[in-house]
């Protein structure tokens, strides 16, 4: 028989242990530094769990979208108009079901969830070494820690987003497409090297001496053989304008979170919008944090963020969705940001950087505000 423990004396944590010692939900409101382990591992986990929620709330939006942007031949009709989404959408379940409408979902899943508690744990690690004051809240380093941590998140994705999108294009209903096909067909996709201008031609253009003109073309040519056209560099197609466009979206995200979530607190809207003291938990009561909101206000912070967001970072993400199909629509020739820019602009003018931006607003504003207020809440249950 196991003696009496003596009073006071706490129970050893093994290491096996600690990980889940640190997604416990803590049993009093003590602060938990942000630079610990322990609030870096609750923060990831949150905002991974979040950014899981948010995207299944819109998968099937989310690949009508892709279709759209990507301009797939079959739906190219569709695109245009209220209508045209909803008849995208059930065509999709008239040939596939359900199945269909959450196509790539699976890859979405294993990706989501790393992007999103990479953007929110690096979100709050910056923003605490940015604004370490009240007087330093400005609208300047909100939107850069917004910036910088969804930099962060997708560099750690980046090739699972390339896999979710060609999943979501694929249309072919004879076959079931897995993410090893995909990741297959991706990995073996030979996209033709561009050929080189001529010495006579860029002597003709730049007014440069031939010899000059020869030393460039043949510098070019030997980077175009040196340059991966296939294997492990197709997975990071569209990369320079998914940073480029996450500098805005995330940035612009934050930033209008934060700023929303301040107007919900001032005193002309406090009554209305801020959680009673008879209705907050003991762990809504945690020393430095603000008010919490109700759940319609926290939901309309979100919201406004999502709106926001996307209205800014647009067309550079259908930019980037028509590089990541590159070896799907066309030739399989790799195209560059500016090959894109030049194609759209030719194909359907400024009008084609918008394209589906409609049904972008219907997906992106109730998931930004789910993933919002889901953190929210699930910082509330972590105790950070």
């Amino acid at each position: 028989m196991t003696p009496p423990r003596p009073a006071g004396e706490q129970h050893p944590i093994r290491p096996a242990d600690e990980f889940g010692e640190a997604l416990r939900a803590p049993t009093n409101t003590k602060e938990i530094p942000k630079q610990s382990w322990e609030y870096v591992v609750r923060s990831g986990v949150a905002g991974g769990l979040a950014a899981c929620a948010a995207k299944t709330v819109v998968a099937p939006l989310d690949r009508v979208k892709i279709l759209f942007q990507a301009s797939n031949p079959q739906f190219q009709k569709y695109t245009g108009s209220w209508v045209g989404a909803i008849t995208a959408i059930r065509d999709i379940y008239r040939s596939d079901g359900s199945r269909g409408l959450f196509r790539g979902h699976s890859a979405t899943l294993l990706r989501i969830f790393p992007y999103g508690g990479i953007k929110f744990l690096a979100y709050e690690q910056i923003r605490a070494i940015l604004i370490t004051s009240k007087d330093q809240e400005t609208a300047v380093r909100r939107f850069m820690a917004g910036s910088l941590s969804g930099c962060a998140s997708v560099f750690a994705t980046y090739p699972l987003e390339v896999i979710r999108v060609r999943l979501a294009f694929e249309t072919r209903a004879k076959q079931r497409i897995t993410v090893r096909d995909i990741c297959r067909t991706i990995y073996n996709e030979h996209p033709p090297a561009p050929k080189p201008p001529s010495a006579a031609a860029l002597q003709q253009t730049l007014h440069i001496p031939y010899s000059a003109a020869a030393t460039i073309t043949a510098t070019s040519s030997a980077i175009s053989t040196v340059t991966l056209r296939s294997g492990l560099s197709n997975f990071f197609r569209g990369f320079t304008p998914t940073l480029w466009g996450m500098i805005p979206y995330a940035g612009t995200s934050f930033l209008t979170h934060d700023l929303a979530g301040d107007a919900m607190r001032t005193p002309a809207l406090a009554t209305y919008t801020v959680l009673p003291m008879s209705e907050r938990s003991q762990k809504q009561l945690a020393p430095g944090k603000p008010p919490p909101l109700r759940a319609w206000a926290e939901l309309t912070t979100g919201g406004i963020a999502g709106f926001a967001s996307q209205t800014i970072s647009y067309p550079l993400e259908v930019i980037r969705r028509r590089m990541q199909v590159g070896g799907v629509v066309g030739d399989g020739h790799r195209l560059t940001m500016i090959e894109v820019t030049r194609d759209i602009l030719a194909a359907k003018g400024w009008r084609g950087f918008f394209v589906g931006l409609s049904i972008g607003y219907v997906k992106v504003v109730p998931m930004v505000a789910t993933s919002f207020y889901v953190y929210e809440r699930m910082k509330v249950y972590f105790g950070i």
